[in-house]
Formats: C-alpha cells, sequence, structure tokens
C-alpha cells in the first residue's frame, strides 16, 4: 500500500504549501492547464510529498532552469541554418558556443529522468523512478533530445583527429531545431498566464515566427549559391565577385534582404533567381509566404477584432434602438433614456460581471455580495435589528444594476414586483396628477423604494426617477415573501420597521398612497387585539384568531391579498362615491368576510359578486385588488 501511495502523488502539493496568497496566485498561473488535481485527491498542506531525489515539473527553479534552456534554443535556432550556409564559422568561432549549449542540453536529458510526469489516464505525477526513466526512454522525445545534443562534429575529430568541412555535419546541426519545441510550449504557457498581456505575447510569438522563416530562407538561399558551378551563375554571384572568399556578414546582410523582400512580395528585381535550382526553391518559398502571411493576417485580424468586439456589439445595438425608436415614432426623451441605458450598460459591464459570476459556485457568489452589500442592507431602515441568518440570505440573492441619469426605475401604477435599495447615488420620488409631474421628496444611498406597493400589494404609488448615476440593489417580492415566511420574529421586526416608516413619512407623502389611512389604523387595532389574546391565553395560535385578532405582523400575512370591498350593487356608481371602497385583507372564509364587511360598510349581506355580477363562492379565486360586492 505504501508502494502505491509513493507512485501516485496529487498534482500540486507544493502550491499549498507555500502561506502567501499573492504566491499561490503565482504559482498557479505558471503551472499548465493539465497539471490539475483528479477528483477526490485531497490537495494542502498533508499532501504526500514526493520521492526522494524526483523533480515537479511546477517547481519554481525548474521553471526557472526551463527558461533558461529557451533563450540556448533561440541560439540554436539561428546557428544551425548560419553554419549550414556559412561552414566556415562552425568549426571556427561558433564550435566552442555550440560545445557549451549541447552540454546544458546533455545536463536536461538527465534532469528529466528525474522529473515527475502528469498520468494522463488518473491525472496523477508519477513519482516513481522506474517509470519515469522507461517512459521518456520509450518516447520519441528521448533520442531526438540526444540527436539534437550530440556534437558531431567533435565526436569525428575526437575519433580521426581530422577536422571535416563536409556537408553531412551541417545537416545533421539541423536536428538542434528539435529544441524549438520548448519555445511553443513556452508561449503557450505565457498565453494562458494572466500576468501577461495576452495580446503582446501573441504579437511577439508572430514575429519571432516571422524571424525565424527570413533567416532559414536566406541561409538555405545562400547555401544554394555556394553549391553552384559556376558561381557567377548565382543570385549573388551575378552580382558579387568570389562572394564565397568576402565577409560572411557580406553574405548574410544580402540573404536576409533577399529574403525579406521575397517575403513582402516587393520584388525589386535587383536580387533574383538566375539557375534553375533557385528558381524551383523560390516557388516553394513564395508558396511558403503565402500560408504564412495569411496566418500572420488571421492572427493580426483576430486579436484586433477581439479587442474591439465589444464596441461593435455596443454599436451595433444602439444602431438597433434607434431603427426601434424611429419606426414605432417613440419620443426623443424615452429615446434617449433607452440609449442612455444601453451605453451604461456597455460601460458598466466590467463591474458587474455577470457572465463571470453565473459560473461561479453558489458559496464563492454569495461570499462576494456579502462583502459588496451586506453593510447597506443592514443600514436601511426596513432591515434594522433583523437576525444575522436573515440578513445572509438576503444578500445572497441580491440583484446589482445601474442607471443613468433621469431614468424612471419605477412607474407610478405599474404592477410591484420588486423593491430596491440604494447603495450609491440618487433618486427622486415624483407622482403624476392631471397631467402634471409633482416632486415628492429625495433618495439617497442606503434609501428604500417600491417596498410600500410590494407590501400592500398594490399598483405603485410613485414614479422613482434617477438624478445621477445610481447603483441600486434589486429585491425580489416572491423570493422576499418566501425567505420570511418561516422567520416569525424577524417578520414583526420588519412589519414594525416599516410601519414606524409610514408613520414618518411626509403628510404629502401619506397623502399620495391609496387607504393608507385605514391600512395604519388596521395595524393599531390588530397590535391592540394581539396584545389582549395574549393575555388571556400566550399560546392560542395565530391561526385561530378571526380576522381582527391577526397580526399584520405575522409574515405570513404580511403578504395577504387586499381586495376593495363595496357595499352596493356593482351597477350603481352612485352610491359609495363610484367605485371608491374599503381595502381590507381576505380572510380565510366567506363568513368572516361578510362579517368583515358588515364592520366596515355598515351592511350585512350574504351573496358576493365580482364587478361583471358573477357570483364568489369560493374565496381562492380572488387577487389583489379585486372589487368585490357585498348584497
Amino acid at each position: 500500500m505504501g508502494e502505491t501511495m509513493s507512485e501516485t502523488r496529487s498534482p500540486m502539493p507544493l502550491l499549498y504549501r507555500r502561506h502567501s496568497s499573492g504566491e499561490v496566485m503565482k504559482n498557479l498561473a505558471s503551472v499548465s492547464s493539465s497539471l490539475l488535481p483528479a477528483f477526490g485527491t485531497i490537495v494542502g498542506d498533508d499532501s504526500p510529498p514526493l520521492k526522494k531525489y524526483v523533480i515537479a515539473p511546477y517547481d519554481r527553479r525548474y521553471r526557472w532552469w526551463q527558461a533558461f534552456l529557451v533563450v540556448l534554443v533561440i541560439y540554436s535556432a539561428w546557428s544551425s541554418p548560419f553554419e549550414l550556409a556559412f561552414k566556415n564559422v562552425a568549426t571556427g568561432s561558433l564550435m566552442f558556443v555550440d560545445l557549451v549549449v549541447d552540454l546544458f542540453f546533455a545536463i536536461d536529458i538527465i534532469l528529466t529522468f528525474f522529473v515527475a510526469y502528469l498520468d494522463k489516464t488518473t491525472y496523477l505525477l508519477v513519482d516513481d523512478h522506474k517509470k519515469i526513466a522507461i517512459r521518456y526512454v520509450t518516447h520519441l522525445m528521448f533520442p531526438m533530445d540526444v540527436a539534437s545534443t550530440l556534437p558531431f562534429q567533435s565526436l569525428y575529430r575526437l575519433f580521426t583527429g581530422k577536422l571535416h568541412h563536409g556537408e553531412a555535419f551541417g545537416f545533421l546541426n539541423l536536428l538542434r531545431l528539435w529544441r524549438l519545441r520548448r519555445v511553443s510550449e513556452l508561449f503557450s504557457r505565457l498565453e494562458k498566464d494572466t500576468r501577461f498581456s495576452y495580446f503582446l505575447t501573441r504579437c511577439t510569438k508572430l514575429i519571432c515566427v516571422t524571424l525565424f522563416a527570413v533567416h532559414s530562407a536566406g541561409c538555405f538561399y545562400y547555401w544554394i549559391a555556394t553549391h553552384h558551378s559556376p558561381s557567377e551563375e548565382t543570385w549573388i554571384g551575378s552580382i558579387i565577385q568570389d562572394f564565397e572568399d568576402r565577409s560572411i556578414w557580406l553574405g548574410y546582410t544580402y540573404s536576409l534582404y533577399w529574403s525579406i523582400v521575397t517575403l513582402t512580395t516587393v520584388g525589386y528585381g535587383d536580387l533574383h533567381a538566375v539557375n534553375t535550382g533557385e528558381k524551383v526553391f523560390n516557388i516553394f518559398y513564395m508558396l511558403f509566404n503565402i500560408g504564412l502571411t495569411s496566418y500572420l493576417i488571421g492572427n493580426m485580424t483576430n486579436l484586433i477584432v477581439h479587442s474591439a468586439v465589444k464596441t461593435f456589439m455596443m454599436r451595433d445595438s444602439i444602431n438597433e434602438i434607434l431603427r426601434y425608436a424611429s419606426k414605432n415614432r417613440l419620443p426623443e426623451g424615452l429615446k434617449e433614456q433607452m440609449l442612455a441605458h444601453m451605453q451604461l450598460k456597455f460601460k458598466t459591464a466590467e463591474l458587474q460581471q455577470e457572465e463571470v459570476l453565473e459560473d461561479l459556485p453558489k458559496a464563492i457568489r454569495s461570499s462576494i455580495a456579502q462583502h459588496l452589500f451586506r453593510k447597506t442592507v443592514e443600514k436601511t431602515y426596513l432591515f434594522k435589528g433583523i437576525s444575522e441568518d436573515l440578513s445572509s440570505q438576503l444578500v445572497a440573492d441580491l440583484k446589482a444594476e445601474y442607471f443613468p441619469p433621469k431614468v424612471e426605475v419605477i412607474l407610478q401604477n405599474e404592477i410591484p414586483t420588486d423593491f430596491y435599495i440604494i447603495v450609491s447615488g440618487a433618486m427622486e420620488v415624483l407622482t403624476h396628477q392631471n397631467g402634471m409631474e409633482h416632486f415628492l421628496t429625495k433618495l439617497g444611498p442606503m434609501d428604500m423604494f417600491g417596498e410600500i406597493g410590494v407590501f400592500f400589494n398594490i399598483p405603485q404609488p410613485f414614479t422613482v426617477r434617477s438624478k445621477k448615476l445610481s447603483q441600486v440593489v434589486r429585491i425580489s417580492h416572491h423570493h422576499f415573501k418566501e425567505l420570511i415566511q418561516p422567520l416569525s420574529e424577524d417578520g414583526k421586526t420588519i412589519m414594525a420597521n416599516f410601519t414606524q416608516y409610514l408613520k414618518d413619512l411626509k403628510k404629502e407623502v401619506q397623502e399620495e398612497i391609496p387607504f393608507l389611512t385605514d391600512l395604519l389604523r388596521d395595524l393599531n387595532i390588530e397590535r391592540i387585539s394581539l396584545n389582549e389574546s395574549r393575555n388571556h391565553d400566550e399560546t392560542l395560535s395565530y391561526d385561530q384568531q378571526d380576522m381582527q385578532g391577526t397580526p399584520i405582523d405575522s409574515p405570513s400575512r404580511a403578504f395577504a391579498s387586499r381586495v376593495i370591498i363595496h357595499g352596493h350593487h356593482p351597477d350603481d356608481q352612485t352610491t359609495d362615491s363610484g367605485k371608491t371602497g374599503k381595502l381590507v385583507r381576505l380572510p380565510e372564509t366567506v363568513e368572516e368576510l361578510l362579517k368583515l364587511a358588515e364592520e366596515k360598510v355598515g351592511k350585512r349581506g350574504t351573496v358576493i359578486v365580482m364587478e361583471d355580477g358573477s357570483q364568489v363562492e369560493d374565496l381562492d379565486v380572488l387577487r389583489d385588488n379585486d372589487h368585490i360586492f357585498i348584497l
């Protein structure tokens, strides 16, 4: 059992041994996306360590070693084609440098036998030395690593004592280009690393690909010229006599010049193919350039479009709004509000990040909401004194929204579905009478609006408009009802806060709330009845009391349906001042409703009918704000 545990290890134990969150984030950013812990594995301080003399592939020191090798790979990518074209440098000035570079890659081959690898079937790190060695030796990487590292020129000189200038060693040196896979892996990691700009990383990669193509093509083209006889019938020999005896850098400069001119399809004509071999090479090089150019243009286009995609979306949305407003002949004020809201939606997208939050677990979303809005909710008048449990549940499902200036958030007489808390900004409360707009009051941070319509189940009594850029959080009516129903004490606290708030409102604001006087009077009557019933029998349940004794601060009654009762026939519009009646909460039974109607309108009836004359036999069919008539 112990041997099995030692062979497979959780991929990221070292990451969690560091106590600094900043260091953890840096390490996570550098870890390849394939190094993920398997489902069910334990990742933490107690994760089993790797075997002795085994290197974790995500270890920081090993990452630095790999980065150092990438620098050497860049040298190899330059020197291999260069030494093929200018073979004198391969046995001269660059020979010692090549030996040093090959030595470092030989050391890396040895280190690879001690680097744990990720099992693709279990996604666990394997740290068994035997398995690591077998996997590496049987993989294509091992023979290619060895072949690209062996200094064939030096070995030939060591065994024969002669310095060979043949072409074979030049082509064998091209095996070093196998090391370029390390550069590709580096760019793959950098593109996923959020500490680096994706745009700059991608552009750097494209530039490196272009430079390597230009360098390699120039060196191969020069090599073709050196192997054609006579040399005067070559692309460079027709211009420079005895070019092989001239400076190496002169030939390299001409080669790069030709390669760049051909790649960019400029074609000045001063350097051109002379013999058949050069023409064939030019054909294949230009075909390659077509693919390379398409690759470069496609990548650059993708980067530019990606950076401007949000701008395109905003422009399309604005154009759609303008077309819609023009087609339906909307007024200018309403069209401006639509445009302002759409522009604000795109400007605040980075602040809201709805798509990002939706992908997160509920616990993380809840923690974010607690951090952002907990204090704001607890400072509002309605939720003062509530329990921690209800406060946490409320904040967890808040929806944040932004509103630009001069936009109606709530319209007078609309159906109440949500109420709001102002986080920042300012709102003004308005009412409309006889086509005239009247200002009532101003609201600021930690104030609420919309709750009166929600609690009374009546159309919104006011219009609420933003005065400046404002952030609000929205609470759903139905979700709020579900939360407070099982919490009796919190329901009482909320209703007490709400009642006190209504009493403290300005007189002109109170007058705009229909039936407010009757509702406040009912609150007082019910509280007195509740206290008397508690003194008589403290164990009496609220559900066993009659309508007048049912407490308004009971959560289940806070949202009971409300109807308007009349004491006349629906066809008689002269009595009871037209359609004006008494707003009451709907009791449990028809008998209780008839008794309540006798108290409110002074008439004892036996039949309940709707506005259309249909008789009501079951109270469940009634909805909020229905008009019923007692006959």
